[in-house]
């Protein structure tokens, strides 16, 4: 963890040994010299205490990972272990020892950095566990859970930040899940390229990738260190042609409207995030347990700042949306005091002769404001889906098609098997029409498909077209100059389209798939188990 003018770090040179201790630590007047040459074994013992059990992997940036043994105080520990030396092995050192001032129970605990000249390493707690990365391959994390390790990051930040320090390394390798479920930061760097700033818009990226499995900070690095079983790439997040990032709710069902909004505005470089502190309190108001159902319904207040006196904690900088719950209570005190203030005002006393009251609407002379249609999921008939096949004349993919209606996530609707993910090259693309029957205002689309890997796009038309190949090639033509939010492709078991927009109704909707995803070796099919349409 760098700082702005770097950890004191003392060297001790003794008998050919150089060990290098932080601040308040002394070099034993009596040990022996020990000088180790070459890389390390399965046995060796380094500073008479370390035993090197399990080389675990390289990571990206060259160094080695061991599970080891503290023969002295019998714990299992962890080596980061840099062969040859040099002046990224220092670098590697005074991370460690700036690391090792910092004690909170979300950062891994450091406990000896040693330089050996030919070698350098750092000796740090065994997590037993999985690194986020590893965690989110079985499949995105519940929002509860994601949101849970937000805070636990943000928390460790918050520590990290407060000594004026930076950590520089934050993402879903270095973020670890222990196996009972505590969450704990690893492995800071001091290459003095990183600021607090990008620390906390890390935390937007870890959100991101614990509720979509995909890092949205542009091409993601080679990750091994912490993950334990070797290294590999992250998947860059889901863009559109333009790069725009897509938010974590066009890419999955389920994510609460003030999750998104914090996470895409935490990943926003035009709005100025809040402190790490302010950011990790925030999470901890939302952290609630998975099975709480009032995590859905009760987000935080939101409030838009445009001007310089109007800023929040959670806004800086006068951002477009903020999540702020403490703001909420004092609304909410400050209505409980007017209210208060009110009542002992009114009565007999009053002046004019008047009981205080509410002031009604008429006398007002202002209206009350319609309440907002409630959000509902249509439910849809066989009679209001179709496929639509514009490049086959056998037309033989029909069959099913009602079952992506009938509420039975069991049974499905399938494409015949092709050989590539772009259907063989015979075709452009499959769809699905759904007509409302009636123009409705559309909330959103949502597609669950048995397989990840489908790349689909959703339209809007004004009319349908005859059920046959020139009918559905004129369809799509017409169709397809009005698109709905980005092109998605699922990573999980949902596409969600959700870019409506609220002034204006819709009565027919494409949904239409260019690749396929594998279910077999060699073999790409689209299997759509349920389609569901919310509208307002």
């Amino acid at each position: 963890m760098p700082s702005s003018s770097g950890p004191s770090i003392d060297t001790i040179t003794e008998g050919g040994r150089v060990t290098q201790v932080g601040e308040g630590q002394e070099a034993e007047e009596s040990a022996p010299s020990v000088m180790t040459f070459g890389a390390p074994t399965v046995g060796e013992i380094l500073a008479e205490r370390y035993e090197l059990v399990e080389h675990i992997n390289d990571d990206s940036a060259g160094r080695q990972v061991w599970r080891g043994v503290d023969v002295i105080l019998r714990r299992p520990v962890a080596v980061v272990l840099r062969h040859p030396g040099g002046d990224s092995a220092t670098e590697m050192l005074q991370a460690a020892v700036a690391a090792s001032r910092v004690i909170h129970p979300n950062l891994v605990g450091v406990y000896d950095a040693i330089d050996e000249a030919e070698r350098a390493y750092v000796v740090r707690e065994w997590v037993d566990g999985r690194s986020l990365r590893e965690l989110a391959a079985d499949g995105p994390l519940d929002p509860a859970r994601a949101t849970s390790i937000g805070h636990s990051v943000a928390s460790a930040l918050a520590a990290v930040h407060a000594t004026g320090m930076v950590h520089g390394n934050v993402h879903p390798g270095t973020v670890m899940i222990s196996d009972e479920g505590r969450v704990v930061l690893a492995d800071a760097r001091t290459d003095g390229a990183d600021s607090q700033e990008n620390d906390i818009r890390a935390v937007g990226g870890v959100l991101y990738f614990a509720l979509t499995g995909h890092w949205p900070h542009g091409e993601a690095p080679l990750l091994g260190a912490t993950a334990g079983h070797g290294r590999a790439a992250i998947p860059d997040a889901v863009r559109d042609a333009n790069g725009v990032l897509a938010a974590p709710r066009q890419i999955r069902a389920g994510v609460p409207a003030y999750l998104d909004d914090l996470t895409m505005d935490l990943l926003d470089r035009q709005i100025t995030p809040a402190s790490s502190d302010v950011l990790a309190a925030e999470l901890s108001r939302l952290e609630v347990p998975a099975d709480e159902q009032y995590l859905e319904q009760a987000g935080p207040l939101r409030f838009t700042s445009d001007g310089e006196d109007e800023r929040t904690p959670l806004s800086p900088a006068g951002g477009r949306k903020v999540v702020l719950g403490i703001a909420g209570l004092l609304v909410v005190a400050l209505v409980g005091l007017l209210i208060g203030v009110t009542t002992l005002g009114g009565g007999d006393d009053d002046p004019g002769g008047q009981a205080a009251g509410p002031t009604s609407p008429a006398a007002s002379g202002d209206a009350p404001a319609p309440a907002p249609a409630a959000i509902r999921t249509l439910k849809l008939g066989p009679d209001q889906v179709r496929v639509i096949d514009p490049d086959s004349k056998a037309r033989d993919e029909f069959d099913g098609i009602q079952k992506v209606v009938d509420g039975d996530q069991d049974e499905a609707w399938q494409t015949d098997s092709y050989y590539n993910a772009k259907f063989s090259n015979l075709k452009a693309g499959m769809g699905i029409l759904i007509d409302l029957k009636q123009p409705q205002t559309v909330k959103s689309v949502q597609a669950s498909l048995s397989d990840r890997g489908a790349t689909g796009q959703l339209f809007v038309g004004t009319a349908d077209q005859p059920s046959t190949s020139a009918g559905d090639e004129a369809l799509v033509k017409a169709y397809k100059s009005n698109q709905i939010g980005p092109t998605l492709t699922n990573h999980g078991a949902q596409m969600v389209f959700d870019g409506f927009e609220a002034d204006q109704k819709y009565q027919y909707l494409l949904f239409w798939v260019t690749d396929l995803p594998e279910v077999d070796a060699g073999k790409f099919k689209l299997i759509v188990q349920e389609i569901t349409v919310q509208v307002q």
